[in-house]
């Protein structure tokens, strides 16, 4: 029997990762993922926002999937909950697919459920999941810097047309 799992490539170190009960802010089908098991995380060091502390493209934690809830920060992406999580080293586990998300099973990882060490996941109080994502410096003035989604959302309800209506080009 196969054991189905969310393979994510983040930047975020394991500890940043258990503060925040879970890893996000994936794009990513909810019914789909809601059906899969497990949660792999892959170290992807190759970015200038993460707190990555494991070996690029290594597979550092697996967690036993608890819920997909919206991203704190983005509610058009989400947050894979763990109950329960093991701590692996699996080197060169992610293979430079180029979407961040894989669906795939423990054993194509070569792992073994029975022969994970699974500590219970901390509690994390819904209201410290979204402090303890890390935000931009907000300015003091007026204008707040804003993600693509935000602005998408703000432009469609101005306009009143959907938010797949909208594109945003940015030069620079």
């Amino acid at each position: 029997m196969s054991h189905s799992a969310v393979l994510v490539f983040t930047a975020r170190s394991p500890k940043k990762i258990l503060e925040q009960g879970g890893s996000q802010a994936w794009v990513l089908d909810r019914n789909r993922a809601r059906g899969y098991e497990y949660l792999i995380c892959a170290q992807n060091t190759h970015t200038t926002w993460g707190d990555a502390t494991e070996p690029h493209g290594s597979a550092f934690l697996v967690g036993r999937i608890s819920d997909l809830v919206p991203a704190p920060d983005d509610q058009e992406r989400w947050l894979i909950r763990i109950s329960e999580y093991a701590r692996v080293n699996i080197p060169n586990a992610w293979q430079g697919w180029r979407n961040p998300v894989r669906y795939t099973t423990l054993e194509d990882l070569g792992l073994d459920p029975s022969k994970l060490n699974f500590e219970p996941a901390p509690e994390v109080p819904e209201e410290r999941i979204e402090q303890s994502v890390t935000h931009p410096a907000r300015p003091t003035g007026a204008v707040r810097p804003l993600t693509i989604a935000e602005a998408k959302q703000g432009l469609a309800a101005q306009f009143g047309v959907g938010i797949d209506d909208i594109e945003i080009i940015i030069r620079g």
